[in-house]
């Protein structure tokens, strides 16, 4: 480090991240604010430096240290940056993706076909939409979901089983480790407020939770029909929204269950006409 004049200072990019060096290499603040002396700094600009610069670095080591651990997760096979991906026969184009959140809307996921198929099967089968009770690990209803919804089994007919394929080889995660597929149906003036997928480590209910197969990792949400107006699955961290187009997709993923992923997201109300949509969670393990 230069001597520097004894006119006026003033602390510069510089001098903070070689502060930071210091600490890093284990010098103690009297060490690092002796060396700033014997370097030509004025006293009171070294030790306003030295404070400034020390809080906000301890703080941010903090807040890494709170983070939990990074996972695996899925992901399509985008190199190259391709228009569209072969997936077991069926074509399905990329049409945008972002990296922080990881997102990725997929064009054409469904056929017209399957999505209503889809539909006439869950149709019978729906009851109020319930969410995750983080005290106990069960389910609940929530006012913050105001839709209708049913979960198939896995595997559970020729339909679901084609799928939930075309899911795991689109985003190279092992069919087994995602939940049942799960159709909802928003009625006009629906939404589902925004909200997190993975679970919450802090809530008592999330260890009985994770017991069958682990966090969560990777959402699909795919639109099974095109409403009228609104309806959208936006994401308030990063000002974007998905437009809900029959057959069309969009993937997110998750590496830890934490804010910083940016994976805040929410059904928009249904402004006119009806939404229909099916959702898969990838779980970090084998989902029974």
């Amino acid at each position: 480090m230069t001597t520097t004049t004894m006119t006026r200072q003033t602390a510069t990019p510089e001098l903070r991240q070689w502060i930071i060096e210091q600490a890093r290499a284990g010098h103690g603040p009297e060490a690092v604010l002796a060396s700033m002396r014997e370097a030509g700094w004025q006293e009171d600009v070294a030790i306003a430096a030295l404070e400034e610069t020390l809080s906000t670095y301890l703080a941010e080591q903090g807040r890494e240290a709170e983070l939990p651990a990074g996972s695996a997760v899925p992901e399509p096979s985008l190199e190259g940056a391709p228009a569209s991906l072969e997936v077991l026969g069926h074509r399905v184009a990329v049409l945008t993706q972002m990296h922080l959140p990881r997102v990725v809307v997929f064009g054409g996921f469904l056929s017209d076909e399957e999505c209503d198929a889809l539909v006439a099967l869950a149709d019978p089968r729906l009851a109020r939409s319930e969410t995750v009770d983080n005290d106990t690990g069960g389910s609940e209803v929530n006012e913050a979901r105001t839709s209708e919804g049913m979960f198939f089994g896995r595997g559970e007919s020729e339909l679901i089983s084609r799928i939930e394929a075309r899911i795991g080889a689109l985003l190279n995660w092992p069919v087994e480790n995602g939940e049942g597929v799960q159709v909802l149906h928003y009625r006009p003036g629906a939404e589902y407020k925004p909200h997190y997928d993975y679970f919450d480590p802090a809530q008592p209910g999330t260890p009985t939770i994770l017991k069958r197969g682990g966090q969560r990792v990777g959402t699909l949400v795919m639109y099974l029909n095109t409403p009228l107006r609104g309806g959208s699955t936006t994401f308030p961290d990063v000002g974007l929204e998905v437009a809900p187009v029959k057959g069309n997709a969009v993937f997110f993923s998750y590496d830890r269950a934490h804010p910083v992923t940016r994976t805040l997201h929410g059904g928009a109300p249904v402004l006119e006409g009806e939404k229909w949509v099916a959702t898969k969670w990838l779980r970090q393990g084998r989902f029974d």
